[in-house]
């Protein structure tokens, strides 16, 4: 975890104008399978997870909450429609960026095209920033995920082309190994030294 991170007593549920973005709970389990099964929400993802496997990324998720004091929050409409995750998550892998926050989301498909993952990850930033005090959220993702990419733009973000990297997860020569990165520092521009 970066060093200039502070972490909340507890976790606060965010709010949006559409949607709430709380802790896990065990009914999050079905729907999140579905969403981690089909294929549409996979096309930028190594591959489709079985119910173990969803289940199993739901307590790690969890499990980043309590260590870092915030993660990826489950998403859900205001009507209580479970749509998938929004928010900060340290990574666990290596790279020339790392140690980092980044922000990231995955929605179900029938949740597409509607803002949500723009106005979630708003507020996502807005807590990275103003309640953690982080300097600086990348975010990432293969290059030909536009729709992501859009969402990164939109939330005022900026690619660096010299820090496009390959996913160390996967080996040499998969075809989504290479990722771009995109930045965006704490309003007012504060350096990572803590300098304005």
């Amino acid at each position: 975890m970066p060093n200039n991170e502070r972490v909340p007593d507890s976790t606060p549920e965010l709010r949006t104008e559409r949607l709430r973005l709380r802790r896990w709970r065990d009914r999050d389990r079905e729907p999140f399978a579905e969403l981690n099964a089909d294929h549409r929400v996979n096309e930028f993802l190594p591959g489709p997870l079985s119910r173990q496997e969803s289940d199993a990324m739901i307590d790690r998720l969890e499990g980043h909450f309590d260590q870092h004091g915030f993660g990826f929050w489950a998403a859900e409409l205001n009507d209580g429609v479970f749509a998938g995750f929004v928010g900060l998550s340290v990574p666990r892998f290596e790279a020339s960026f790392t140690p980092c926050v980044e922000i990231g989301w995955r929605l179900g498909a029938r949740h597409w095209g509607r803002g949500y993952a723009t106005e979630g990850a708003l507020a996502a930033l807005a807590y990275g920033f103003d309640v953690l005090g982080l300097e600086e959220i990348v975010s990432f993702t293969v290059p030909h995920n536009l729709g992501s990419r859009r969402v990164m733009e939109k939330i005022g973000m900026t690619r660096e082309p010299n820090s496009d990297f390959g996913h160390p997860s996967l080996p040499a020569g998969h075809p989504l190994r290479r990722h771009v990165l995109y930045r965006i520092a704490a309003p007012g521009g504060r350096a990572k030294d803590g300098q304005q």
